[in-house]
Formats: C-alpha cells, structure tokens, sequence
C-alpha cells in the first residue's frame, strides 16, 4: 500500500469511480446543504434534516452500497467498504455518518439481514434501506458494557410473545430510530438472551435523551422498556440467539471502525500540513521549522503503519481467513495511533487549534473518544494477550 494523503485505490479499481464520484457529493452537494441548514457537529438534528440525505445518499448509490444485489447494494468486499468509509470520514462533513448508512441506516443494521424472516425484512429492513425508516442497535446497559452478560433488561413470556422490562443506554441514532435491534435476558435464565425488533413508538417503550458524549454529538438515546410487548414476529432469530446477533460479526465490526476513525485521522494531517505552510512565523512559517517537519514526519508515519494493517487485515477477510487477533491488534493501534495524531495536530496549531469550533479541536475530542468506543484498548489487549498465551 503507497502512502497518500489523497488515495487512488489504484489496488481497488472497481471502486474508484464510486470513489470520486463520493468526493464530489461531500465536498459539493452535501457541503452546500449542511451550510444552508447551519450544520456543525454539536447540532441537534431532528428527522427533518437527517431523512433527505438518507434518500439523496440512496438516489445516488451510496446508502447501503455495501449490501448484496438482493437487498438494493453492490455487494462490496470489506476492503472496498472500508475504503469508502475512510473517504466519509476524511471529509470534514457533519452529516459523513449518513452517507453510507452508519446512522441509523443500512451499516447499522449490519448482519441482522442473515437473521430477518421475509416478513421482518418487508416490514423493518427494507424500509431502512429506502431512507424510510432508521434504526439503533441496544445492547449496552449502564452495568452492562464490555461484560454484556450482567445485563439485566428482561423478557417474560407473554402468550405467544413477550414483555420487556429494563433500560438500554448509548442507543447511537435513537433520537430518530423507528425501531431499535434489541437484546434482553430471557426471564427465569442467566445466560439466555435474545434479539427482538422493538418499534420505539410501542406502548411502554419511551425513548429519553441520551448522554451527550465527548464529541457533543446529539445521537445518543436511553431506551426505557416497561412491560413493553413484542410478538412472536419482532423475535430476531432463535431464542438464545441474541448475543450471536449482538457480537457475532464483532471481528467485522471492529476492522469495519477503524477506517472511519483513519478517516479523521487523516483529515487531521490534511489540516495540519496546510496550518503549518500558511502559518507565518520568526519570518517564514511553520513548516520551515524543523520541530514542527518532524512532529508532521511522525504523524504521517503513525498514519501510514495503522492504515496498512488495518488494509492487511480487512484483505485477509475478504480471502476467507478470520483475523480475529489482526483485528484486536488493529482496534488498538488504530485508537492509539490517531489520537496522537489529533493531540500532535492540535500542537501544531496552537491557541486556533484548542477553541472550540476549530474543525481540529474537535476531532481530538472525537478521536479520544475511540480509545474507549468499540472496546477500549484495554479490552483489545486483553484479545491480543489471550490469544497469544492460550
């Protein structure tokens, strides 16, 4: 893989005319949108805004490209989705979640399709992938994160369904989801859990706002379930099958993170390297500096070293192989990585750097986020240790 800062994918040729076609969507049609809507990270998006990218992202292509023929997609390996999620999130846009489908849409449905009855995909997936309907994904509970096993959200039989009783938190898209993908404990077990498909607008299910993060992005919902009843028909798969569902294409997902998370990383260094050649100091600029070479020379190398085994990985993947321990070793050093990145580029420009406002004040809020975010890298060392010394 040869190091640029502007990728040709030339080892990609299927995709390259996606992705060129994707560049000239966020730096043109969705730059000028999220300016006529006065669009910064930290504002309160409501269905209003959101739903007309989902269907002009879907009009051209882009929304659930991923997805096979069948379901209204191209059928993309992981490496060419990757790629296309590094062009997302290297675009300096607000709305780079909802391009694709990371929001809400057909990435955030992920592999519930294999699991989807004809009458689930008609009545819940397919209406995500028109842009006509979003969903969140709950699993995480307030004593129940990395240990997802202590969760304590609970299904009891009903007749031929069951009522739902507990509270989900950091439900990424609730505030505008129609229905969430849901794990809860099967009442009267300990290790039992399953999948349901819960409309949101069901009664005894309230959708409450989430804890803003550290982004100050407003896409979080606490999702709190009452005796919420669902049918025999929102049961997602088998009974016991819901942590399969929850964590069973974990490997996928962690790699999938990561380019998104280059992305930024490599937004970073693009914003960088024009500070330091504009910045007029001691007469001349920044970039004459050795310090400031050097800082940019390490920046580049960290970006270079994460996005190549992350490449490796994700091609590994595609052949067939399971990299399950590359994956861990990728999280990590991809979280790591880019966030020396961000702290280096907000040292290179200083005070304008740290405000708030700045576009690199606040990718090192976000990229600080992903140390934690997906497993943190103390869970991913602990995948690597296991791994190595079982």
């Amino acid at each position: 893989m040869i190091f640029d800062l502007t990728p040709g994918y030339d080892e990609l040729p299927g995709i390259k005319p996606v992705v060129e076609k994707l560049r000239d969507y966020l730096r043109g049609e969705l730059a000028d949108y999220e300016r006529a809507h006065d669009l910064g990270p930290e504002t309160v998006f409501d269905r209003s805004v959101l739903q007309p990218v989902w269907k002009r992202s879907r009009e051209l292509g882009f929304y659930g490209i991923h997805l096979p023929p069948e379901h209204g997609g191209r059928g993309l390996s992981h490496t060419e989705l990757a790629a296309l999620k590094e062009e997302v999130g290297a675009s300096g846009r607000t709305l780079y979640h909802s391009v694709l489908g990371d929001m809400g849409g057909p990435l955030r449905a992920g592999a519930i399709f294999a699991y989807a009855t004809p009458e689930q995909l008609d009545r819940y997936l397919v209406p995500v992938v028109e842009g006509d309907r979003a969903c969140c994904f709950s699993l995480t509970e307030t004593d129940a994160g990395s240990d997802v096993r202590a969760m304590r959200t609970t299904a009891t039989p009903d007749g031929d369904g069951w009522r739902i009783t507990g509270r989900k938190v950091f439900s990424s898209a609730g505030p505008f989801a129609d229905f969430s993908i849901l794990v809860a404990r099967m009442a009267g077990t300990e290790e039992t859990y399953s999948a349901f498909l819960v409309d949101l607008d069901s009664p005894g299910c309230t959708v409450l706002p989430g804890e803003v993060p550290l982004s100050g992005q407003h896409i979080e919902s606490d999702i709190v379930l009452d005796d919420c009843y669902v049918g025999p028909g929102q049961l997602l798969g088998e009974i016991g099958d819901g942590l399969r569902i929850g964590l069973g294409r974990v490997t996928t997902n962690r790699l999938l993170h990561c380019p998104t998370v280059l992305g930024h990383a490599r937004r970073v260094l693009e914003l960088t390297i024009a500070h330091a050649k504009n910045r007029a100091v001691f007469g001349g600029t920044l970039a004459d500096l050795q310090s400031i070479q050097h800082k940019i020379a390490d920046m580049a190398t960290a970006f270079y070293a994460a996005r190549s085994m992350t490449y490796a990985a994700l091609t590994a993947l595609d052949e067939g192989r399971r990299p399950s321990t590359e994956a861990f070793m990728c999280k990590l050093f991809v979280a790591e990585n880019a966030f020396t990145i961000a702290d280096a580029g907000m040292q290179i420009h200083g005070k304008a750097g740290m405000v708030k406002g700045s576009e690199i004040e606040w990718l090192f809020r976000r990229l600080r986020m992903f140390r934690i975010l997906t497993g943190s890298s103390e869970i991913q060392k602990n995948g690597i240790a296991k791994a190595l010394l079982r």
